[in-house]
């Protein structure tokens, strides 16, 4: 993705909610319904390595293949179009490699910043997005407070939206996800959340990235809440 500003005129940046609980939905969303108890134990993180997603993807399929986004949009829709306008733009672009990378930085993004892994936020954020992740970061860290979070489903991930602009490619994804989080004080006492109950949220999410960018990962450029 490219390190460069998100072209204002493509998106409006969403204010970001809070994150476990207590903020968590400033940054990955809102939550929608309570879901099933989970199983108990400790929760856990994934590790999930930053991945770069779509640059190297294989080659396009042909032109006149006009069922190639089936599944990730709704044909004939703006998502569509969009789509066709980025991979007229970027001849290696894969919707299906997009959409399996996105699913991955997804859980990076929301198992980095619940360990304030701040370097791993840096690569995969814009810059402005970054420093909002940065700065709720920092006040857990002066309030001595701890979060954990754990994807437990990502049950949908379709897109929303799709442009090809002044040279740079963007995609909305719309996640529907389950998601375990916990809020503990310095001493590990638990002040939000719970090991019980996943939340079931749901995000919509933009990546962008330059076609002609030598960095291969597509960059968080925005977050909105879906109502």
């Amino acid at each position: 993705m490219s390190n460069e500003a998100f072209d204002p005129s493509l998106l409006v940046f969403a204010a970001l909610a809070a994150f476990v609980l207590w903020k968590l939905y400033s940054v990955l969303g809102m939550r929608s319904e309570r879901d099933a108890p989970a199983p108990p134990g400790p929760l856990t993180r994934r590790p999930f390595p930053p991945p770069p997603f779509g640059a190297e993807a294989e080659a396009p399929r042909p032109a006149e293949d006009t069922d190639r986004w089936t599944g990730l949009a709704e044909k004939g829709s703006k998502a569509w179009a969009g789509l066709d306008a980025i991979a007229a733009a970027d001849p290696k672009f894969s919707g299906p490699r997009f959409i399996e990378g996105a699913r991955k930085a997804y859980e990076t993004i929301v198992a980095a910043f619940a360990k304030g892994d701040r370097d791993t936020l840096r690569r995969l954020l814009a810059p402005e997005v970054y420093d909002n992740f940065a700065k709720e970061i920092s006040a857990r860290e002066v309030r001595g407070e701890t979060a954990e979070a754990a994807v437990v489903s990502i049950d949908s991930s379709t897109v929303e939206d799709a442009r090809s602009l002044q040279g740079k490619n963007a995609v909305t994804v719309r996640f529907a996800v389950k998601l375990l989080s916990v809020r503990r004080d310095r001493d590990g006492a638990i002040l939000e959340g719970g090991l019980d109950r996943p939340n079931a949220l749901v995000e919509i999410w933009t990546f962008s990235r330059a076609p002609a960018s030598p960095d291969p990962n597509w960059k968080l450029v925005a977050t909105e809440h879906a109502h």
